[in-house]
C-alpha cells in the first residue's frame, strides 16, 4: 500500500525505469554492463516504492497519550523555550527519519487544529540545531482535552524539498489521522507540557501512531 503523495512519482518513475531498461537491453551489448545497469534501475525503483509505502496499522487512539507522529529515531529530548506559538518553556521531542522510514506524518493527539502555518527556509541537515527554526517547516498545534495545546513541527532536511501539510485551522482531527507528508528524509519535533511523563529516551526507535512519547 502506497501513500497518495507518491502515486504520481511512482507512476513516472515506473515509466522511466521501464524505458531505460528497454533501451539498456537494446543498446548495451556487454552482458555484465547490461545486467549491472538493470540492477541499478531495479534498486532505484525499489527505493522509491519503499519511501512512499504506507503500511496498514492497527491504531488504538488514547486521549491520555501522546503518540509519535512519525517513524524514526528519537534524537532530542530537552526543555526548550518555544517562541513561535507558546512563548514559554516546553519539552521538545524530536524524531529523525531516514529516507528508508515511513514518511507519513500523523497527529500525535486528537482535538481542534488551532494553528497551522508554513515557513519557507533553508535546508540544513535535519539533525542540525538550527534546523527547527531556520529550515523550511510547517507548524501545527492541536488543542487536546488532556494535554492542552500540543505542537508538532515538520522540518525539511538536506534532501527533503517538499513538505505537505493537511492541517486546517478550526478543523477537528483524530489522533493518528494523516497530518502531512515529508518527501525524502527529515524530522518532526513535538512540543509538550513540562509536566508530561516521558515514555521514550534518546536513540529509541519509534513507530508513527503506535509508539507512546508521553502520557499524563
Amino acid at each position: 500500500m502506497f501513500h497518495k503523495e507518491g502515486h504520481k512519482i511512482i507512476a513516472i518513475s515506473f515509466i522511466i525505469v521501464v524505458a531505460l531498461a528497454v533501451a539498456t537491453n537494446q543498446l548495451i551489448s556487454l552482458e555484465w554492463l547490461r545486467v549491472s545497469l538493470l540492477l541499478v534501475l531495479m534498486v532505484m525503483l525499489v527505493l522509491i516504492l519503499q519511501f512512499f509505502r504506507n503500511p496498514k496499522r492497527h491504531f488504538k487512539p488514547d486521549s491520555n497519550l501522546v503518540l509519535s507522529p512519525v517513524d524514526g529515531k528519537v534524537v532530542v529530548i530537552e526543555e526548550v523555550f518555544e517562541k513561535e506559538f507558546y512563548n514559554d518553556k516546553r519539552l521538545q521531542v524530536s524524531v529523525f527519519m531516514s529516507p528508508l522510514n515511513v514518511h507519513v506524518t500523523r497527529y500525535p493527539v486528537g482535538g481542534e487544529v488551532v494553528y497551522s502555518k508554513y515557513h519557507p527556509g533553508k535546508y540544513f541537515v535535519a539533525w542540525h540545531p538550527k534546523s527547527s527554526e531556520e529550515n523550511e517547516r510547517t507548524t501545527v498545534v492541536v488543542n487536546n482535552s488532556s494535554f492542552g495545546n500540543v505542537l508538532h513541527r515538520q522540518i525539511a532536511g538536506a534532501m527533503a524539498r517538499r513538505i505537505v501539510n493537511y492541517a486546517i485551522e478550526g478543523s477537528q482531527v483524530n489522533q493518528t489521522d494523516d497530518s502531512g507528508f515529508i518527501k525524502f528524509g527529515s524530522r518532526v519535533d513535538v512540543f509538550l507540557p513540562l509536566d508530561c511523563k516521558m515514555e521514550v529516551k534518546l536513540n529509541d526507535t519509534v513507530k508513527g501512531g503506535l509508539s507512546v512519547l508521553a502520557k499524563r
